[in-house]
């Protein structure tokens, strides 16, 4: 029996399998790893280019906050006094804003472009939305805020003939996209992780999509 026992612990015959069953997994595993950084690293991007053409779109579409169509700070300020401050805060997650009104086409105009109420072709001015350039934005994703800035004056006439008084600075934030791992959750069970919140901002134009009001 010591013998025999002696015999098999100095035995190497299918060390080589079990020593190269160890390098492939680890080297599959690092394959996988440069293989999600880059998925990753390219979604990352492309929603930081919706982000970009989200607001973009805000600044010259009929706002979210639906109270600031009609916004012209004449209620606390004369024609000509600066524009009282405003803060709105617009969820598409909940379908409202703060205070005041929540305008659903606005949202969809800034998510999939204008005319567009689902992710797909351009719609008929050619300009994309969000997710024609990252397609698994939703407006669920999105956070919009209209803060006021200091600009503009009480009384100044706006687009499509109302009142445009309120000039804000615009943000959007992106929220709760999920990332699948495509390779390493077969190897290694890993699941979904979200992405850290992005945002980026620019400052109001018009605030109306149709500028003649036709």
């Amino acid at each position: 029996m010591r013998g025999l026992l002696t015999r098999l612990g100095r035995d190497q015959s299918g060390a080589a399998m079990v020593e190269f069953t160890i390098v492939v997994f680890f080297f599959l595993v690092l394959t996988g790893g440069v293989v999600e950084f880059a998925v990753v690293w390219y979604q990352w991007n492309s929603a930081s280019k919706a982000l970009q053409q989200g607001v973009r779109l805000a600044s010259v579409s009929d706002p979210v906050a639906s109270d600031l169509i009609t916004l012209d700070g004449l209620g606390s300020a004369s024609p000509g006094d600066p524009m009282p401050s405003f803060s709105y805060v617009c969820n598409g997650k909940t379908n409202s804003c703060d205070s005041g009104g929540y305008d659903t086409s606005a949202m969809n105009t800034i998510v999939y472009g204008r005319g567009q109420t689902t992710c797909g072709p351009f719609g008929p001015d050619g300009f994309a939305g969000m997710c024609d350039i990252f397609d698994r934005i939703q407006p669920q994703n999105v956070i919009i805020t209209y803060q006021h800035t200091g600009l503009g004056f009480a009384g100044r006439p706006g687009a499509a003939g109302r009142p445009g008084g309120a000039v804000p600075t615009i943000t959007i934030e992106l929220i709760d996209l999920e990332y699948n791992y495509a390779f390493l959750s077969g190897l290694l069970g890993l699941g979904p992780i979200t992405l850290p919140p992005m945002r980026t901002t620019a400052t109001g134009e018009d605030l109306a999509t149709i500028a003649d009001g036709t």
